[in-house]
């Protein structure tokens, strides 16, 4: 009787352990952007927002009205270069009159004008009760006034070139409909330095003029 000889073919050996490498690596991979992905959602959702109510939504466009908010305001260049945000952090950190704490809250906001500016919204605790007062001069408290904003949404880092980019979106979609606006627009950056540029929230505002449906 012949006697029957397996063969194993040659190169054949290692395709499973390959391929199970390839699954595990995937999979952690997966891992590790979820729990990224979770822990910036996570991080936001740990700070209060300034209150507003959408009117309506078109994609990445909103018109809101926003209730009277109360900020903590400094100047500072368009870049942040003299640590604005460093005087903002230390005045709800304890470097006010009262040496109490403040809770932080989104967005931070940058106003643009002949004197850039960047602002804390307070607390809505504070729309009512008078803030401790700033132990720094450069540091002031102000009322933004109720109103109507067209905002357009927006990934990416802080730059001048998206700030650019994302003021020629919203302009462009107030044109096709037909709205006005006043004044300079208002950048609102919602998350941590460290949150990958793909997944933060910004957001430009424009203030509508008065009287609009």
């Amino acid at each position: 009787m012949d006697r029957f000889v397996s063969i194993r073919p040659r190169g054949k050996t290692n395709y499973p352990r390959a391929m199970w490498k390839t699954v595990i690596l995937s999979t952690l991979a997966i891992l590790a952007v979820g729990i990224l992905v979770a822990g910036c959602f996570t991080s936001r959702a740990g700070y209060a927002s300034a209150p507003y109510t959408v009117r309506s939504t078109d994609g990445p466009f909103e018109i809101r009205d926003y209730p009277s908010l109360r900020m903590a305001v400094t100047t500072t260049p368009s870049n942040g270069a003299d640590n604005g945000f460093g005087r903002l952090f230390g005045y709800i950190t304890g470097d006010n009159a009262d040496s109490g704490k403040i809770s932080m809250t989104t967005p931070v906001l940058m106003m643009q004008g002949k004197a850039p500016e960047m602002a804390f919204v307070l607390p809505e605790s504070y729309r009512t009760n008078q803030p401790p007062v700033p132990k720094d001069a450069s540091v002031v408290i102000r009322d933004l006034p109720p109103a109507r904003f067209a905002v357009y949404r927006f990934s990416g880092g802080r730059n001048s070139e998206k700030e650019v980019r994302s003021r020629q979106e919203l302009e462009g979609w107030l044109k096709k409909a037909k709205l006005e606006t006043e004044g300079e627009p208002m950048y609102g950056y919602f998350d941590p330095p460290w949150t990958p540029p793909f997944l933060r929230r910004n957001e430009i505002m424009l203030r509508l003029k008065p009287n609009l449906p």
